[in-house]
């Protein structure tokens, strides 16, 4: 059974806990063996915006949901003629600072892994080994019919070849590579079969109302059984794929860090929220620890 897409969630109403700084963020991360959770706050950076900050993209669109790309054709010819300008955004964009923090973090032993909520692979350009992709990646293409996965850029080429006049421009970039299309431009639009078998291609994905496999999301629970600690970056924990995590480590009384602008589903689960932009503070972070362990005392 797949769960209705959770896009919006109320907060309490009351006082946010106090907002901590990056030295309260270090005291637990130097413990070592820190799980980071990062979301799409943390890809900003590199100009994909979230969904739900202040320039958040579910303020003027909806997501496209696995229920109704697999019923409509012509849900799919919306999605890939979007999705076939935003993803030469996302296949542009560069890891930024924190990123690149949470890579030397990881380098470093402070962090024991990484799960991600993103699907932009910027976590993997930026030579983070090991992460787990909790909602896939849209540079591979998944066939519904016969399973076979390929690489995104080869269905790029096929959708370039298929719609040799396809001129549009994007307007607003979104989290999942879709853009804002007019519908006149998305009926010109001419999907392609799978190579294979002819059949339904799909980003390799997890869309709203779409269950994470179930062998990754138990991946993830070990590695919160593992981790000290968990760190949430750039993520309002609206959807469950990734609260449930925080709320295991809670659970367990391990220390929940949460970093990011604004209020999230999570905060009550939280020993230190840190409202900070996330390349600074992350920068920050990691010379606050490399300071720590090669200063006198340390070495004493």
């Amino acid at each position: 059974m797949r769960t209705r897409p959770t896009l919006t969630w109320a907060g309490p109403g009351e006082p946010l806990p106090r907002t901590g700084t990056v030295a309260d963020v270090a005291e637990i991360v130097a413990g070592r063996r820190v799980l980071v959770l990062s979301g799409a706050g943390l890809s900003t950076e590199s100009g994909i915006p979230d969904y739900r900050g202040e320039t958040g993209s579910l303020r003027n669109h909806t997501p496209m949901t696995y229920g109704e790309f697999v019923a409509s054709e012509a849900g799919r010819q919306r999605y890939w003629a979007r999705s076939h300008l935003g993803w030469r955004t996302i296949a542009r964009a560069a890891p930024n600072d924190g990123h690149r923090a949470v890579s030397a973090l990881r380098a470093g032993g402070w962090v024991s892994g990484v799960i991600t909520q993103n699907v932009d692979g910027l976590h993997r350009a930026a030579g983070t080994p090991g992460v787990v992709e909790l909602h896939g990646n849209l540079d591979r293409v998944v066939c519904l019919d016969c399973r076979r996965t390929t690489a995104r850029e080869d269905l790029d080429a096929r959708l370039r070849a298929a719609n040799p006049d396809f001129g549009a421009v994007a307007t607003r970039i979104n989290p999942d590579g879709d853009v804002e299309l007019a519908q006149e431009v998305v009926r010109t639009f001419r999907t392609v079969p799978c190579t294979s078998c002819s059949g339904v291609l799909k980003p390799d994905v997890v869309f709203f109302g779409e269950n994470v496999p179930r062998a990754r999301v138990e991946r993830c629970y070990r590695m919160v059984d593992e981790a000290s600690a968990v760190l949430v970056l750039g993520s309002s924990l609206t959807v469950m794929s990734g609260l449930r995590f925080v709320r295991r480590a809670a659970k367990a009384g391990k220390p929940v860090v949460i970093v990011n602008r604004g209020q999230t589903r999570g905060d009550e689960h939280a020993t230190v929220r840190a409202d900070l932009p996330l390349g600074p503070a992350l920068t920050e972070l990691l010379a606050v620890l490399e300071n720590a362990l090669h200063s006198p005392s340390a070495a004493g």
